[in-house]
């Protein structure tokens, strides 16, 4: 995984090793940052220890994580709800919508959950489709099909049994 943090230790930006060059892209457009502004790190920042203690089964370590990520107004509503999926729960594109109390905006939800820089602590691979399927993900499939077993969603279950969560703004 890639992760930028800025100065202050919020997280920025995070992808998959193999998607840097969009990585660096959305850098662009989001923050304005240019290749010459991104240094290496050493590895030993509190947040890459957040994703490691997640990666290593302690679920909830990426709760702590602070975020700073740009994104208009409504991106930035869908991506706080997002955060408030548990995990080992999903929800859909459309109660999504719902909840942020524009039903119809189910496209626009899913344009702000593709476009989210901080996958995985946002969370945009727990919305899945209102069938249940898994739908798209920045990072491909067999990788949310990896985040999700690895939160203990069963993604085998029928549509029915499918969670949705209640999410609330505060």
């Amino acid at each position: 995984m890639l992760l930028l943090e800025d100065a202050e230790g919020r997280l920025r930006a995070l992808d998959w090793h193999d998607y840097e060059p969009r990585l660096r892209r959305l850098l662009r457009l989001r923050h304005a940052v240019d290749a010459h502004d991104v240094r290496e790190g050493d590895g030993r920042t509190a947040n890459v220890e957040r994703v490691r203690r997640y990666l290593g089964g302690e679920l909830r370590a990426l709760d702590e994580v602070p975020v700073e990520s740009g994104g208009t107004e409504f991106q930035r509503r869908v991506w706080r709800a997002l955060r408030d999926i548990p995990a080992g729960a999903t929800t859909t594109y459309g109660a999504l919508a719902a909840l942020l109390g524009k039903p119809t905006a189910t496209r626009a939800v899913g344009l702000a959950n593709g476009a989210n820089p901080v996958g995985v602590v946002v969370p945009c691979h727990r919305v899945i489709g209102a069938d249940g399927s898994l739908t798209g993900y920045g990072g491909g499939l067999e990788r949310k099909r990896w985040l999700l077993a690895h939160e203990g969603v069963a993604l085998e279950r029928p549509v029915r049994e499918v969670r949705q969560v209640g999410l609330a703004f505060t």
